[in-house]
């Protein structure tokens, strides 16, 4: 039996970088970028207007002119029209490209407009400071040619947007992850039936499957019974079709728990089998050699659920984002507990901010690893070490988050 860290250890290991492919890019959000996406002209490519008002010569405004006779009215994406006088001004909008002759814009809340001799005169109540004022200059933010996006970087939203301004259709991205979520046992049921009173509905494969698909990966769902011939015809074609298997339940020491050594028997190498920790001992990890890597979890809900975010999510994540490196957040006990198993115990915990900025945990009740029902009121794991068997309120330990 190995620590949770040599676990980790040991799981990362087996990263490997993904082929790429290229998608448009209204499909490419939470893909990972494989190709730097660059400036394709200055950010923003024109002095543009910061504020709706009147655009005019900072000039005009020093000489101690405070009325201006408006000689056009501009909107954005119009093109820009040369100031004629310049002793006039332009109504302009935000948005709008600044007109030549122009160099300074004064908002309509320090405008007074008024008619005289059938004009529109702008009559200046605060006047600007300097030249450039709510003006937004042409490549203030980015050159043409700069590098926006470098290579690895998570597309989200704010990364979606600058891919659409330097008009990338699509872009090159990790190959999605592929994986197979198995579930094993004879008393689960599927979802539309109705259990026997010694049954159960199959959830743990619909709970990893949902977090596969929230983390990135392309996940289907496959059950076998606890029979080693239909394990030993199903597993094959899922080992060569996909690069991961998560396989739950099956995988302890009981006399249906066939998977350990099918697994072996079709060519997996075990890498570890069982680990110091509560829940999710059972934990069985390995790879075929030059294919799939397999997670075999336990059967128990949360075992499942904790050993997936503990292990299956940080070697996605690597998998999809290698210069990323792996992360740990960290959040304090918020009431002392006492643990005193020689094993890392993963405290189901609700987490609150505290006012100066620290993550609370607060242990939440469980009725053990088969208490699905627990983790609707909890956040994450709180890992706390084996070493230890008292940990005090205001340490901060390793969190374990599945809930943002």
């Amino acid at each position: 039996m190995i620590s949770v860290e040599e676990a980790s250890r040991r799981v990362l290991a087996t990263v490997r970088p993904l082929p790429s492919e290229t998608i448009r890019l209204t499909a490419a959000t939470g893909r990972v970028l494989q190709t730097p996406l660059y400036a394709d002209r200055d950010f923003p490519p024109f002095h543009r207007v910061a504020m709706d008002g009147i655009a005019l010569s900072f000039a005009a405004v020093t000489s101690g002119r405070t009325d201006f006779v408006i000689e056009a009215t501009q909107l954005a994406g119009a093109p820009p029209r040369p100031l004629q006088n310049p002793r006039a001004a332009i109504e302009i909008m935000t948005g709008a490209a600044l007109p030549p002759g122009t160099d300074t814009v004064v908002r309509y809340e320090d405008i007074v407009f008024h008619e005289e001799a059938g004009r529109r005169i702008a009559g200046v109540q605060v006047p600007p400071a300097a030249a450039g004022h709510n003006v937004h200059h042409q490549a203030a933010d980015r050159q043409q040619g700069d590098l926006l996006l470098p290579a690895g970087v998570r597309l989200g939203p704010a990364e979606i947007a600058v891919a659409a301004t330097v008009g990338a259709v699509t872009v090159q991205v990790a190959r999605a992850l592929r994986v197979a979520v198995v579930s094993t046992g004879d008393e689960l049921v599927e979802l539309d039936q109705l259990p026997l009173p010694h049954q159960i509905r199959r959830s743990n494969a619909y709970m990893v499957r949902a977090s596969l698909l929230e983390a990135g990966a392309e996940a289907e769902i496959f059950h076998f019974n606890d029979d080693q011939q239909v394990l030993r015809r199903g597993l094959p074609p899922l080992l060569a079709g996909f690069d991961a298997l998560v396989l739950s339940g099956g995988v302890s020491k009981g006399q249906a728990d066939f998977l350990p050594g099918m697994l072996r028997e079709l060519g997996v190498e075990q890498i570890f089998h069982e680990v110091q920790q509560r829940p999710g001992k059972p934990f069985w990890f390995g790879q075929q050699a030059g294919g799939a890597v397999v997670f075999a979890l336990p059967g128990n809900p949360v075992s499942t659920f904790v050993n997936f975010y503990q292990y299956v999510r940080p070697w996605l994540r690597q998998c999809q984002q290698p210069a990323a490196g792996p992360s740990q957040p960290m959040a304090i006990l918020a009431a002392p507990v006492v643990f005193k198993p020689s094993l890392t115990h993963f405290l189901p915990v609700r987490l609150e901010a505290s006012p100066y900025g620290h993550l609370l945990a607060h242990p939440q009740r469980a009725g053990g690893s088969g208490d699905l029902a627990s983790l609707l009121h909890c956040d994450g794991f709180l890992r706390l070490p084996a070493e230890r068997e008292t940990f005090g309120a205001g340490d901060a330990f390793p969190l374990v988050r599945f809930r943002e």
